[in-house]
């Protein structure tokens, strides 16, 4: 906080006292939601016409929930979630998906455009945590199909190094091959960006859209069992990432370049 110049507040209450803008971002909607109640809760702080943005990663239900109880308080609450990782972060060039109004909409992206490139109004409050969640669910699919992949690529005798660059020039290449292989797995630098137990959450709350919208979908809900299961197997603490070196482990390969 004191290398950018900000104020370390001792309570909710008190961080947003007199704030005319709100913004939140934590792991889950509970976490919000646990934030509002009580004496020193964020509740007692804010007032009539407080924009409230809140970036979590979050689940629609209790997004429209929170929406609903600060609704007669005169709060207007915004779901906001981003993407972009802390790279896009430190720039100011994340993509940020909105749900709201689009009156809501006007007055908040002024201030999302502070931190994000892209800012998209994607529908009603929760709209943008159903876009998010999806988003990652998806990458959290071509995660684990890129790794399966690779490793029987080069179990096969053929190159990592050789296989990312061929996939990277077809019609197979995505996000996690084009970046986060060559520069994480390759490497074997690993770095912890992004928690494993994060994006099992959000690949479980896009299965559960599915679920919502009458959508089968047996590839998301696959992919969230499966990340269920290297969440358990690896901790709380590993990277997103992580579940490659378990796919390597099983197959007894190396991603090396």
């Amino acid at each position: 906080a004191g290398a950018h110049a900000c104020a370390v507040a001792a309570t909710p209450r008190e961080a947003v006292a007199g704030a005319e803008v709100v913004i939140t971002c934590l792991p889950t909607s509970a976490d919000v939601e646990g934030l509002l109640d009580g004496p020193e809760g964020m509740l007692a702080g804010m007032g009539k016409g407080t924009l409230f943005l809140d970036c979590t990663s979050g689940d629609p239900e209790t997004t429209r929930r929170i929406g609903e109880r600060l609704a007669p308080l005169g709060v207007v609450f915004v779901d906001a979630p981003v993407s972009g990782g802390t790279n896009g972060a430190e720039a100011g060039t994340l993509t940020v998906m909105v749900g709201g109004s689009d009156e809501v909409f006007k007055r908040a992206r002024p201030v999302l455009e502070c931190f994000g490139r892209r800012v998209e109004h994607m529908g009603p409050l929760g709209a943008g945590d159903a876009m998010k969640a999806v988003n990652n669910a998806l990458l959290a699919v071509n995660l684990l199909a890129v790794g399966e992949g690779l490793a029987a690529l080069v179990k096969s005798g053929i190159s990592a190094q050789k296989a990312v660059e061929v996939l990277n020039a077809s019609s197979g290449r995505s996000f996690v091959s084009e970046y986060l292989v060559p520069e994480r797995v390759l490497t074997r630098l690993w770095p912890v960006t992004f928690r494993l137990a994060l994006l099992d959450k959000d690949a479980r709350i896009g299965a559960e859209f599915l679920e919502e919208q009458g959508v089968a979908g047996p590839v998301l809900h696959l992919t969230s069992a499966l990340l269920g299961q290297a969440r358990a197997a690896l901790g709380e603490e590993a990277d997103y990432l992580a579940p490659i070196q378990r796919i390597e482990q099983e197959a007894g390969v190396e991603l090396r370049g």
